[in-house]
């Protein structure tokens, strides 16, 4: 059985990690979407929420779970018995930036990582923009799915 974890910090889960999901569980047996949960890091969502939008976002997908981490990424690779990281690259900038993260976890546990080119309609999608934009009072409907779209409102 092929595993792969997609891991992220998911806040909030966007409709560019809605595709990724969609493509890397057509490409394995199994998927397990999940997210960073570092205390020390100060996020709109807490854990609980990410987890509980996670979980709705994966729901159509028979083949991808939720998970949750702290700490090393190929730690929990190795205990969830998952030899492929999944990552969605936006632009060059991401590739510079995901390679040595890649080549480092490669080194340190043999975890390979497997890059997905974002689609060119979510290119310009993160969650950090989405946050910012829905603070400043902008739409960002169509860049998260209804239910996400619900709890940023509901958050700002």
């Amino acid at each position: 059985m092929s595993r792969a974890v997609f891991p992220g910090t998911f806040d909030p889960p966007t409709v560019g990690h809605l595709d990724i999901v969609t493509r890397a569980a057509a490409a394995f047996d199994e998927l397990i979407v999940a997210a960073g949960v570092n205390q020390s890091k100060n996020r709109l969502f807490g854990p609980q929420e990410r987890l509980e939008m996670l979980t709705e976002l994966v729901e159509p997908f028979p083949n991808v779970r939720v998970g949750s981490f702290d700490g090393l990424v190929v730690d929990y690779c190795k205990a969830e018995g998952a030899g492929v990281i999944v990552k969605g690259l936006r632009s060059a900038a991401d590739y510079d930036y995901e390679l040595q993260m890649a080549q480092l976890n490669r080194r340190m546990t043999g975890v390979d990582t497997l890059f997905f080119p974002t689609a060119p309609e979510h290119a310009f999608i993160s969650s950090s923009w989405v946050k910012e934009i829905a603070r400043l009072g902008g739409d960002v409907s169509t860049f998260v799915t209804p239910a996400v779209h619900a709890r940023l409102l509901n958050t700002l």
